[in-house]
């Protein structure tokens, strides 16, 4: 097992990367407030993990809620779910949620402990590769709403974050792909030795070589580790980190919730980021064919669907956290490694981009 840790102050919390975590007594024990645990999970994830789960808290007084899988449950109905179970059992301010699924049951479980009783304590617990490198360290949860993506939310970090590497053995191969986009962030926002050695052992992790994967899911944690610690809030680098989400979050909700899986989104979203970049003339052509290489062998869509034109694009994309007063911030790169945010690219040379995209 590895541990790491975010380093905010008294909010501070550990992060364990390893094989047979699930059920360990000692590792989630200390983390919890009170004796009420609400455990929120899916219909997919509990008949693997959730007895597994539930016997390291056999002390404790134990709900579990079982949801609908998939984002288009990532809605303020279910989230209502989640606080009709902890009024119905007359959960206190002392009571601990913990989140035991993919990104979507992170992000409502953090989202309801952020509200309920104006902020309880959560737990993740991911079982996908997305959430493990991603969604369930920093703190951000939420929920989607028609006209966008994650625009209802807050910042609630977790008490504590565990990753069993041996959920991934039941991940399907689309969602281990999905889960590789993220991965893939990583090296190109800031650590360009990080994208060399996924170049280099792409297929090692796609064939689920546990020694690359917990490798992997390390290095990953730790670069986003790092700029949380930096920028919590957002308010400057912690941007970075949605290299291709403006773009993704466009084609999701475009597409409609669900059709395109979240990783997905994004891995198209930084072929298009890397495109506007090299238009803008900030990466060279080798680089962006890196990029588009590393995406399509990770089994990664690179191609935007046809059914979005130009202009509905920028309509969604107008929808966007990083809209500030009136101008769209993008996150490009100038080379793999060096990410920047910026409002230099004009909506004639973003429709350019999306207009050439895909061209044969």
């Amino acid at each position: 097992m590895k541990t790491l840790r975010v380093e905010l102050g008294e909010r501070s919390y550990p992060i364990h990367i390893g094989s047979g975590l699930l059920g360990r007594a000692e590792l989630i024990g200390p983390h919890i407030r009170g004796r009420q645990v609400l455990v929120v999970t899916n219909e997919t994830v509990a008949p693997l993990y959730l007895d597994r789960l539930l016997a390291g808290l056999g002390d404790y007084q134990v709900e579990h809620l079982i949801l609908p899988d998939g984002e288009e449950f990532k809605t303020l109905d279910t989230l209502n779910a989640v606080f009709d179970r902890l009024l119905e059992r007359r959960f206190d301010r002392r009571c601990t949620l913990v989140a035991l699924g993919g990104g979507v049951i992170g992000d409502l479980t953090g989202f309801a402990a952020a509200c309920y009783q104006r902020g309880v304590a959560f737990i993740q617990v991911p079982t996908t590769l997305l959430s493990q490198v991603d969604s369930s360290v920093g703190g951000k949860t939420g929920v989607n709403h028609p006209l966008g993506k994650n625009m209802i939310g807050a910042f609630h970090q977790p008490q504590c974050v565990i990753a069993d590497t041996d959920t991934l053995n039941t991940l399907d191969d689309r969602q281990l792909q999905a889960g590789l986009a993220e991965v893939i962030k990583y090296g190109l926002i800031n650590d360009p030795a990080f994208f060399d050695w996924l170049d280099g052992n792409l297929d090692r992790l796609l064939a689920r070589d546990p020694e690359a994967l917990a490798y992997a899911i390390e290095r990953s944690c730790r670069d986003k580790a790092a700029i949380v610690a930096e920028d919590e809030t957002e308010a400057g680098a912690r941007a970075l980190l949605n290299l291709g989400h403006t773009f993704g979050h466009a084609i999701e909700t475009g597409m409609g919730y669900g059709a395109w899986l979240h990783g997905e989104a994004v891995g198209t979203g930084m072929v298009l980021a890397g495109q506007l970049s090299a238009r803008l003339g900030w990466l060279t052509n080798a680089d962006l064919e890196r990029i588009v290489s590393l995406m399509g062998r990770a089994g990664l869509p690179t191609v935007a669907p046809a059914e979005i034109d130009s202009r509905r694009f920028l309509e969604l994309m107008a929808v966007d956290k990083k809209v500030q007063d009136g101008l769209l911030r993008l996150v490009l790169l100038k080379g793999i490694g060096k990410a920047v945010i910026t409002a230099e690219a004009t909506a004639a040379q973003i429709t350019a981009t999306l207009e050439a995209h895909g061209a044969p």
